[in-house]
């Protein structure tokens, strides 16, 4: 017996079960009164059982068709449970997301606009898995998440990206640590020697950021001297409040501390070019319902 045959056989043997009247199943299910008894006698051909004892009320299962009542009625039962929550799922927009971001453009970027997005879908569940693009890029190309937030790499591959904003890197310090730099060095170093005689704070090279910034370090021909390496933006940002050297940040994401006076930019003989940053999803992969909104979202909305 194939399969579709055999769904709608045990449809009608569950429908007769629960009736105890082949009359009133047939009612019931929109067929005839023969085609019922034909789906009956072909289930227990094909089991080779009988299901069900007629009478003269109606017929009345086997001990065979008890077992296999309890089967079907299972089944149906988790089918007809099914089909509610999936209408459900549709009318609420209920869904999933999987995220994959840096600590970084979470906190300063995603969280933001997340908080807009989930005001309009408060149904669809997000998991936000935070490391280094290069990670996401990996887990993107895998099918381990549906969509990153990343600085626009090199090399796209098979991913589409759609920005949604620009980054600056830039080189700050506190006034105090600049002015005991000029003691230091009897002078104040101008520019990009800033860069070659300062205690020099970078992100640690697994990030995108950090590969950012030895590009233009080549590309201008500037040797850093001392560097001390750190594995976050926040850290970055609050080792430059304290004063210990000079740090690559995000200018977008130190704008109160610019604006106090805690922090000052560094001028560089050619500024580092602004980055695009944006979601970022697999061609190879379908996208869910919850998926395509975020995204839709995300091209109406700009950070």
């Amino acid at each position: 017996m194939d399969l579709q045959t055999s769904l709608s056989s045990y449809l009608i043997f569950n429908k007769v079960a629960e009736t105890g009247n082949i009359s009133v199943a047939a009612k019931e299910l929109f067929i005839s009164q023969p085609a019922i008894s034909k789906a009956i006698r072909k289930l227990e051909a094909s089991l080779n059982v009988t299901l069900f004892t007629r009478g003269s009320r109606g017929v009345r299962l086997t001990e065979e068709g008890k077992l296999l009542y309890d089967y079907t009625r299972e089944a149906f039962r988790s089918l007809n449970e099914g089909e509610t929550v999936l209408r459900q799922f549709h009318r609420l927009g209920v869904g999933h997301v999987r995220i994959g971001v840096s600590t970084t453009l979470c906190k300063y970027l995603l969280l933001p606009y997340l908080k807009e997005f989930v005001a309009g879908y408060p149904h669809i569940r997000f998991t936000i898995q935070c490391q280094s693009t290069f990670q996401t890029l990996e887990l993107l190309n895998h099918g381990k998440i549906d969509i990153g937030l990343i600085g626009r790499p090199e090399n796209l591959h098979n991913l589409t990206f759609d920005p949604v904003g620009e980054i600056e890197d830039v080189f700050v310090a506190t006034d105090t640590y600049l002015e005991n730099l000029r003691l230091r060095e009897g002078r104040l170093p101008q520019g990009d020697e800033l860069l070659t005689v300062g205690n020099l704070m970078l992100l640690d090279e697994k990030n995108i950021t950090r590969v950012y910034i030895d590009n233009y370090f080549a590309s201008h021909r500037i040797r850093p001297g001392q560097i001390l390496e750190v594995s976050s933006m926040d850290l970055l940002i609050e080792f430059a409040r304290t004063g210990l050297g000079i740090a690559c940040v995000i200018r977008e994401f130190i704008a109160s501390e610019l604006n106090s006076g805690q922090l000052t930019i560094v001028p560089l003989s050619s500024p580092i070019q602004k980055r695009e940053v944006g979601f970022s999803y697999s061609k190879n992969h379908d996208l869910s319902d919850s998926v395509l909104k975020f995204v839709e979202f995300s091209k109406e909305i700009k950070m």
